[in-house]
C-alpha cells in the first residue's frame, strides 16, 4: 500500500469555509497545475489529463462536515485510490489543513509515482493557503 501525507498547512480562513470550497469541484480546477488539462467536473465528481499520459476521474464518497472530505478514483484510472481532505479548526479564523493519499498498487507503479505524487500533494496542500 501507497500512503502519502502532504505537509500540514496554516490557512488563515475556518475549516468551514475551506470545507465548503472543496466539497466543491468545480472549485479543485483553479488549484491544480498546468499540465493538467481537459478540466471536467460537477459539484460531486471530475476528470482530468495528466500531461497527454493518463486520464484520472475523481469522486467525492463522503463529507464529514468542516473535517474532512474523502474523495475516491472515479472511471477508468491508471490505479484505484483514495484522496482525504482533513481539515482542523486552530481557532475562529485559521485552520490547519492536510491530504492523504492511499492506494493498492504493484511495487513498480509504487517507485515511479511516489516522489512525483508527493510533490503534487504538497503543492495542493501548499495552494489551500491561497482559498479566498
Amino acid at each position: 500500500m501507497l500512503k502519502i501525507e502532504s505537509e500540514k498547512v496554516e490557512i488563515n480562513n475556518s475549516a468551514e469555509y475551506i470545507f465548503n470550497y472543496l466539497a466543491d469541484f468545480n472549485n479543485f480546477e483553479k488549484l491544480m497545475p498546468p499540465q493538467f488539462t481537459e478540466w471536467k467536473s460537477t459539484t460531486e465528481e471530475c476528470s482530468f489529463n495528466i500531461n497527454g499520459m493518463a486520464t484520472i476521474g475523481m469522486k467525492i464518497i463522503d463529507k464529514t462536515p468542516f473535517t474532512k472530505i474523502t474523495i475516491s478514483s472515479h472511471g477508468k484510472v491508471p490505479f484505484e485510490f483514495q484522496l482525504f481532505v482533513l481539515l482542523t479548526q486552530k481557532d475562529a479564523t485559521n485552520c490547519v489543513g492536510q491530504l492523504t493519499f492511499e492506494s493498492d498498487m504493484n511495487m513498480m507503479f509504487k517507485m515511479m509515482v511516489e516522489k512525483p505524487l508527493t510533490n503534487f500533494f504538497n503543492m495542493l496542500a501548499q495552494k489551500m493557503k491561497d482559498i479566498k
